[in-house]
């Protein structure tokens, strides 16, 4: 730790002597420029177009087809994900929702991205320190040192639209500060119209999805994301409802002055140490991952009956393993409320989907809005589909393994006309509920965690879930 007032550290090391307000200068800031920020993301289809011309001289000079597109593969994860990190935003949001996906491709395949999607999570370039003094002193005041006993310039952790400082409070509490990065929301909104812009592509893909509305409710909720207000409001609703719990540690917010969160530090084991020894498949590693597992499915489940919000960013660099055991939990800017409607919607749909027989389904599936009016309906399709989810949800446990997602993801993502996902639609409405349940599979899938679903649903959902056991299905 550094004293405060005036020492920070220079990049050599070396401590340097600081003015009390040190300007805002640019160093380590995204770029924010749309310009900028475009050229960056388009450069990345051209380099991959490059590297695969290349790759033919290559393989002239006699280098194996599997040698050269591995070496393709590999540089261009790295640079994907290095471009991800940098212009951080919806862009960096983005690379942390290809947990998911990573399991709809071979695992040869997935492997380089896995790694850098690894690196993209647990860093990123650092804001000066000159640059986090200038956004402190605009945000807190001239004398926020004073609100410090001491402040650490060093090691900052990233964040997709800031970054986060150990410090130690002036009641002597250590304490995380959350600094935005200047220009981060303007940069943010410039990528929301981006995402608005390529909305008829992904029409294209999706022909039944009212893309527009579930576009723009994407783009609301992540305008929320850049409220620290917000985001202080949201973790001290799940503190308060966690307060004491023997599986759960929520740190309590200290403060917030504008772009500046202030909350308590949290010391712990991050999750992408159990991720990377997934592939022990058994002892006290595979024991500890599905106690892990079960905790952060808990907490998913649980939030919204315990604190009245969804936790809208499970990733693992959200996730610490304490040393006690507890799961620490941090990040709270993307939360929200149950969508309105959606409960009765589950217990309305909940019949049908347990039975699985066409006819129940695909009224359940009109009614509540997951297909339009009018339009056809491969519902045997949809049944085949579905039995086999449904099954290893009801069963006793399921084991998240990347070739059971892999296959069900696979199903779901296939781009052919002929895939039935195309024909469905989803209620703008349930962005939130979609985008906790995706990044939940990632995380779990990526921890290889077997999990008492069944038992959960039960305990979370009484009202809705009475899942039954296997004697209890339909038989053919």
């Amino acid at each position: 730790m550094v004293r405060r007032a005036d020492i920070s550290q220079g990049a050599d090391g070396r401590l340097l002597r600081l003015p009390e307000q040190a300007p805002v200068d640019g160093g380590g800031v995204p770029p924010t420029g749309k310009l900028v920020r475009g050229a960056k993301l388009a450069g990345v289809p051209v380099a991959y177009a490059g590297r695969r011309m290349a790759g033919v001289g290559k393989r002239a000079l006699g280098r194996s087809v599997a040698e050269v597109d591995r070496e393709i593969r590999s540089r261009t994860a790295q640079h994907m994900f290095r471009v991800l990190g940098e212009l951080k935003g919806c862009v960096a949001k983005l690379g942390q929702l290809l947990a998911v996906y990573e399991f709809v491709l071979p695992d040869e395949v997935a492997a380089p991205y896995r790694e850098a999607l690894g690196r993209l999570q647990d860093s990123a370039p650092a804001m000066l320190p000159a640059t986090v003094h200038g956004v402190l002193t605009t945000h807190i005041g001239a004398d926020w040192r004073s609100r410090f006993l001491e402040f650490d310039d060093r090691r900052p952790a990233a964040a997709s639209v800031g970054q986060v400082h150990r410090a130690v409070w002036h009641d002597g509490r250590p304490v995380a500060v959350k600094v935005m990065y200047p220009g981060a929301r303007q940069a943010i909104y410039d990528d929301l119209q981006a995402l608005r812009r390529v909305g008829p592509l992904f029409s294209a893909l999706l022909p039944g999805a009212d893309t527009a509305a579930v576009i723009e409710a994407l783009c609301s909720y992540i305008r929320e994301e850049l409220d620290y207000s917000i985001e202080a409001a949201q973790q001290r609703a799940f503190a308060d409802a966690y307060a004491d719990d023997p599986d759960f540690v929520v740190p309590r917010v200290v403060a917030q002055y504008g772009d500046v969160l202030i909350t308590e530090w949290l010391d712990g084991i991050s999750l992408s140490r159990l991720i990377a020894q997934s592939s022990v498949v058994d002892g006290p590693l595979r024991h500890e991952r599905d106690r892990v597992g079960l905790l952060i499915l808990r907490f998913l489940l649980s939030g919204p009956a315990r604190a009245g919000l969804l936790y809208g960013d499970p990733h693992p660099g959200n996730f610490r393993v304490m040393p006690d055991g507890r799961l620490g939990v941090v990040d709270f800017g993307a939360c929200a409320p149950w969508p309105p409607g959606f409960l009765d919607m589950a217990k309305d749909f909940y019949p049908a989907l347990i039975a699985c027989t066409p006819v129940e389904l695909e009224a359940a599936i009109r009614r509540n809005g997951y297909v339009q009016p009018g339009r056809e309906l491969d519902i045997d399709t949809v049944v085949a589909r579905l039995v086999p989810i449904r099954d290893a949800v009801i069963a006793p446990t399921l084991a998240l393994t990347p070739d059971w997602l892999r296959t069900h993801l696979r199903a779901a993502t296939d781009l052919r006309v002929t895939n039935v996902v195309r024909q469905l639609t989803m209620p703008s409405q349930h962005t939130p509920v979609a985008r906790t349940s995706l990044a939940g599979l990632g995380i779990l899938g990526q921890l290889r965690a077997e999990l008492p679903l069944r038992d959960e649903f039960i305990r979370w959902f009484p009202d809705i879930v009475g899942l039954p056991g296997p004697d209890d299905l339909p038989r053919e």
